[in-house]
């Protein structure tokens, strides 16, 4: 049997479309060599789960964010021969290290997004990174935060990108239109896509915001979406005011994945100023729908976006360079189609799902048969 554990799997969010990734292909390939595999979503609601994802079709419980719950049924799993379990995210590492208790020649992997493993990690979470036989990260600079701040052991850390997702790419493919949202404004907009937290404030939203002021005075047509959720709008609305720019901002939310694609289609730019990505699977999708990219200098952004080919990178907090990379682009709009069309091309030929898929299989291959 293969157990995957998910902290959620029905929702919006970087880690949860990854955990999507990661049940489609531990399903496949449990289904591939005749074994069963059981699938557990921590905050989903109480029910059986059925999903797709490229013609993929996962099915998954949910434990209405009961941990007990959660616990037990993973431990009931683990007694009947477990082969091996992943789990989709650090915090759960806890309960593997229990599983081990009852299944101690069960095989684990455990993954890492980012930010979650920037800082050490106290107790069984960290003990369960240690002890795993295999912990993914998403690019070489989370995987050097996991070796340098939870001492995990190089040879122990495999990188292995996430994809673009195959919904995603089909809502932009040819002969595809989705609709815009109604309040979606006119005219030449820059896109960021991303919680609005008061924890998460390094995303730089606000440096986006402090950056208008200037370019308005060469372009007033230009618009700023904000496209997410979160408890920071109040801050962020009273950065607008003070800047006199609220006109000029839109916040959108309650999408679905077609109206965000639609976003995305739509901008001129993307533009995430941050310094906490460990990854940017929206970085990817801008790049994918042909849009230059500006991301921050930090975490794995420079991983995904080629300074000056793709894009632009830009120190976390420095409104000067973000406005003069932003400028660069509107000045020139045959050369940011270029840059574009070359994030296109790497999106599509570097991060597409069945390079994922066929990497996720080797190393479940290799775990199952060591």
């Amino acid at each position: 049997m293969l157990i995957g554990l998910f902290p959620e799997l029905d929702a919006p969010g970087g880690v949860q479309r990854a955990g999507r990734h990661l049940a489609a292909v531990l399903t496949e390939f449990a289904s591939s060599r005749g074994m069963a595999c059981l699938l557990l979503s921590l905050n989903d609601s109480p029910e059986l789960h059925r999903m797709t994802l490229g013609g993929r079709e996962f099915v998954f419980t949910g434990c209405d964010r009961a941990k007990g719950r959660f616990t037990v049924t993973a431990l009931r799993a683990a007694r009947r021969k477990a082969k091996l379990v992943l789990a989709a995210h650090p915090n759960l590492g806890p309960v593997v290290q229990a599983m081990w208790f009852v299944a101690p020649r069960m095989k684990s992997i455990i993954c890492t997004h980012g930010i979650d493993v920037w800082e050490p990690l106290g107790g069984l979470r960290r003990r369960a990174l240690l002890h795993a036989n295999l912990v993914l990260a998403p690019s070489r600079d989370t995987a050097d935060h996991v070796a340098s701040e939870q001492r995990v052991a190089r040879e122990r850390i495999r990188v292995l990108p996430w994809a673009l997702d195959p919904q995603f790419e089909a809502l932009i493919s040819p002969g595809s239109h989705p609709a815009l949202p109604a309040d979606f404004p006119p005219g030449r907009v820059i896109l960021a896509v991303g919680r609005w937290l008061a924890t998460e404030r390094y995303k730089g939203m606000d440096t986006l915001i402090t950056a208008l002021p200037r370019l308005l005075t060469r372009w007033p047509e230009l618009q700023l979406v904000l496209a997410g959720t979160g408890d920071d709008r109040g801050w962020l609305e009273d950065l607008m005011e003070k800047n006199g720019v609220h006109r000029h901002v839109h916040f959108l939310t309650g999408m679905n994945y077609p109206e965000l694609a639609a976003c995305y289609s739509a901008c001129e730019i993307f533009a995430l100023p941050s310094e906490g990505e460990g990854f940017g699977l929206v970085y990817l999708e801008a790049m994918a729908c042909g849009k230059p990219v500006i991301g921050g200098t930090h975490g794995g952004a420079p991983e995904i976006i080629e300074d000056g080919v793709t894009g632009y990178l830009v120190p976390h907090g420095d409104t000067i360079q973000l406005a003069t990379s932003i400028e660069a682009l509107l000045a020139d709009p045959a050369h940011a189609k270029e840059m574009g069309a070359r994030g296109r091309q790497r999106a599509e030929h570097e991060f597409h799902f069945k390079a994922f898929a066929k990497s996720l299989k080797k190393i479940l291959r290799e775990q199952c048969e060591s």
